[in-house]
């Protein structure tokens, strides 16, 4: 990821908004972060009526009807979020899904993909449970299929969205996107941000506990120590200072995702950062799954920083 002349690593940011609460506090949080730094476009998506009541009652002045209610709903969202961008150039569109092809996530990932943004940034509801199965959240699957960095801002996030993050957090991985995503995220700090790196050892009782596993294990702590000295010195680089954590998972019961938000929990970190690999088919299942399970368990905002390497890598 390219760092631009303005210093904001994130220069197309496309804010994908719908009439929640998490929408709310997810366009004041890309206020706070990039209205003076980057272009911004709100995108919504207006439903298709057909997916959403039961085919005996789709007669054709139904679906218009409902149609014409949707889309009004849609632009009154659009102009309520703009009216928080006041005397800030915006673009905005509008996706009808009863005239195009696909679901929200589609829409939203075409969107992006259409206007070369970089970062969404979007409001997520988690649900755990029955209400995650009737209700469902778009924001996971965004998560798993973006080729582009994203913002996720939750609904419930215990943190002030109308300033910039004071205490932010980064979990490394040793790979170079992790690295990337800690030059991305030091883009949006403020110089009075405090820093924070962390390296997580998966120590989780495995299956097969052998001697190989409790090398790898040394491996791992080897890595951890060599990647938090290469982020301590890209910050020094930068002239800023980063606390550095080499921890480890609870024996039991426990996995990385839990162990990171653990310590942003305890650290009472107000931004937590994780790179990112973009690749598609097993490879990115695996790799990518940290990321996936680590958003629906945090309570602040997370940014999904990927590298430009790694973009490319998926187109």
């Amino acid at each position: 990821m390219v760092q631009t002349a303005s210093g904001c690593a994130f220069q197309r940011v496309m804010l994908a908004i719908d009439d929640s609460g998490a929408s709310v506090r997810a366009a004041e949080y890309a206020r706070t972060l990039f209205a003076h730094q980057a272009k911004i476009k709100l995108v919504t998506v207006a439903q298709n009526p057909r997916t959403l009541f039961p085919l005996g009652a789709t007669t054709q002045g139904f679906l218009a009807a409902a149609r014409e209610e949707i889309v009004a709903d849609a632009r009154t969202v659009l102009n309520k979020i703009e009216a928080m961008f006041a005397g800030i150039d915006l673009e905005t569109g509008l996706v009808d899904l009863s005239v195009s092809n696909g679901d929200t996530t589609e829409a939203l990932l075409d969107a992006a993909s259409d206007w070369q943004a970089d970062l969404i940034v979007m409001g997520a509801r988690h649900h755990h449970g029955l209400l995650r199965w009737v209700e469902g959240t778009v924001s996971e699957p965004v998560v798993r299929r973006a080729n582009c960095s994203l913002l996720l801002v939750p609904e419930n996030a215990h943190v002030p969205t109308d300033r910039p993050p004071e205490r932010m957090i980064f979990a490394l991985d040793g790979s170079a996107c992790s690295l990337s995503a800690l030059r991305a995220g030091l883009s949006i700090a403020t110089p009075d941000t405090r820093l924070r790196a962390i390296y997580i050892v998966d120590r989780a009782m495995h299956l097969f506990e052998s001697a190989s596993t409790r090398q790898l294990e040394a491996v791992f702590l080897d890595e951890g120590t060599i990647t938090l000295e290469r982020a301590a010195q890209i910050c020094a680089d930068q002239g800023r200072y980063a606390e550095t954590g080499l921890l480890k998972t609870h024996r039991m019961r426990d996995d990385i995702a839990h162990a990171i938000v653990r310590d942003v929990t305890e650290w009472n970190g107000d931004l937590l950062v994780l790179g990112t690999h973009g690749r598609r088919g097993l490879a990115r299942w695996l790799l990518g799954s940290v990321a996936a399970r680590t958003v629906p368990l945090a309570n602040t905002p997370v940014l999904l920083a990927r590298s430009s390497e790694a973009m490319s890598a998926t187109e």
